[in-house]
């Protein structure tokens, strides 16, 4: 595993996590995902986000700092993780297809030929 930085969470997301334990004890007995949707009402309810945005925007920095430091010391190598290489393995996966259906369109109009010089005969 590398150790190229995480991404930096969103302003909602740096809110959640400290108000989480409060929407608990405000709501006693939710679900993981009713408190999730009981935080997005909350947060689109407020008016004043602006702290939140402000750590998030040094979240940001911070991160862009460091992930220029990490690619300015070689890191990322070849490939460029497990993302890029799943999307590799994607894009050949879809270079492949085409030509299978292809294939599969040409077998069809050959069976389709043939069926038309039975008719006939």
């Amino acid at each position: 595993m590398t150790d190229k930085p995480k991404r930096p969470m969103s302003a909602y997301m740096l809110w959640l996590n400290s108000a989480r334990e409060q929407i608990k004890a405000d709501n006693p007995g939710l679900k993981v995902t009713e408190i999730a949707k009981k935080g997005g009402e909350i947060w689109r309810s407020m008016e004043d986000k602006s702290v939140w945005e402000a750590k998030a925007a040094k979240a940001k920095e911070q991160y862009t700092k460091d992930l220029e430091s990490y690619n300015a010391n070689g890191g990322g190598g070849e490939g460029g993780g497990k993302k890029a290489q799943k999307r590799a393995k994607k894009g050949k996966k879809a270079a492949a297809a085409p030509a299978k259906s292809k294939k599969k369109k040409e077998e069809s109009e050959e069976e389709e030929g043939e069926e038309e010089e039975e008719e006939s005969d």
